[in-house]
């Protein structure tokens, strides 16, 4: 097989004018061009790729993942930077502010009646407030101000 063309002209779709395989030097034309004009026997230029409408939408489809894999993350960042630097002043929602939420068992007295039968009532203390009637609210820990998102989350090491 041999490897060099056996046309005189070798086509491609991405060239403008065909090459020319010859061995021979090409002839100089004898008229002279503009400083901005090129001769026609000049390199070869070359095209656009033909691109289909699947193509184009897969490229654009790319780079849009790309910028939104890289742009989102970079928006959560900043935002995160910027509310540690604001003052957090919004009081906490279930406890209003208070810092403690109403004992569910009790209801808040610190004492449970039990009803034993035949009309006889036990009145203990309770044991999940130690008949406080209070709890220490476990969304703000206490303190009375609303946490926010990523300060609410515990991060535990599993190992």
């Amino acid at each position: 097989m041999s490897i060099a063309p056996s046309a005189s002209r070798l086509h491609s779709p991405f060239l403008s004018s065909p090459l020319k395989l010859s061995s021979h030097p090409a002839p100089t034309p004898s008229y002279k061009y503009s400083r901005n004009q090129r001769s026609p026997a000049s390199y070869p230029r070359i095209r656009a790729a033909d691109l289909d409408q699947n193509t184009i939408i897969a490229v654009s489809v790319g780079l849009v993942s790309v910028a939104v894999g890289i742009g989102i993350p970079v928006f959560y960042e900043t935002q995160i930077d910027n509310a540690a630097k604001r003052e957090n002043t919004q009081p906490c929602f279930p406890c209003s502010g208070t810092g403690a939420q109403k004992c569910r068992f009790c209801t808040g007295s610190g004492n449970v009646t039990v009803e034993l039968g035949g009309g006889e009532k036990e009145v203990s203390r309770c044991i999940n407030c130690d008949g406080v009637g209070s709890l220490t609210c476990t969304t703000c820990q206490g303190s009375g101000i609303q946490p926010r998102y990523l300060d609410r989350r515990e991060f535990k090491d599993d190992d």
